[in-house]
């Protein structure tokens, strides 16, 4: 399991998650394309098989990014509070995984190449991560330490993160002790109920860290 690169590096891998929402997407493969930069998405069986992703997920692939999985049906594998405590059998994970690498199939994405896995809600435990190598995959996670993962938080919610906010904190990482190996993890859509999505803002974020030097890497560039 991994959560980091090479700190040595002045390198970073943008990781994006989605299931039900994906009104991020044409904007943020539109930043990607004219930054000349590569991202990282871990999508769900259900966005895979949604028909109205399907031009989304195609032009992401061709574009050279890496399409991973995110879990079928957006399961939460272990208890929030006990984390040793399961929430699935390892029969149910693994036909989880299975099926979401099904539907990357379906639409195109090779599943052999998708060697990377990011659970569903990045909640994990050490059976998790067993089952996941056993499986022939490696689990990712993002990197702690900014609020870029608070991108799908809503006003209404008490745990809400401005997008100026969760800015802030990863300028604030980037000064106090550098984002060299960071997957920073942000959401392709949020739904109704936040006005200021992170991703409107991909293209200042991609300039300002292009700027400190920073490559910017897919998830597999970053680790292998």
């Amino acid at each position: 399991m991994k959560t980091r690169g090479d700190t040595s590096r002045k390198a970073i891998a943008i990781v994006f998650t989605g299931h039900e929402f994906a009104e991020g997407g044409k904007k943020i493969a539109s930043v990607l394309k004219k930054r000349g930069v590569k991202a990282s998405f871990f999508l769900t069986g259900d966005f895979y098989r949604n028909p109205k992703h399907r031009q989304l997920i195609k032009r992401l692939a061709a574009e050279g990014n890496y399409m991973g999985a995110h879990g079928d049906k957006h399961l939460l594998y272990n208890d929030w509070t006990k984390r040793d405590s399961l929430l699935v059998t390892k029969a149910e994970f693994m036909a989880d995984l299975r099926n979401n690498e099904a539907a990357m199939k379906a639409v195109g994405v090779d599943p052999i190449k998708a060697i990377y896995f990011l659970p569903s809600y990045e909640w994990f435990n050490d059976s998790i991560v067993r089952w996941t190598n056993q499986l022939g995959r490696h689990l990712v996670n993002y990197t702690p330490g900014t609020l870029s993962h608070a991108d799908y938080t809503r006003v209404q919610d008490k745990n809400y993160r401005s997008t100026a906010t969760i800015l802030e904190s990863i300028r604030k990482k980037e000064a106090d002790s550098g984002l060299n190996g960071f997957l920073l993890l942000m959401h392709i859509g949020t739904g109704p109920g936040r006005p200021d999505p992170l991703w409107d803002r991909l293209d200042e974020l991609i300039a300002w860290l292009q700027d400190r030097g920073y490559k910017l890497k897919t998830v597999p560039e970053l680790l292998d």
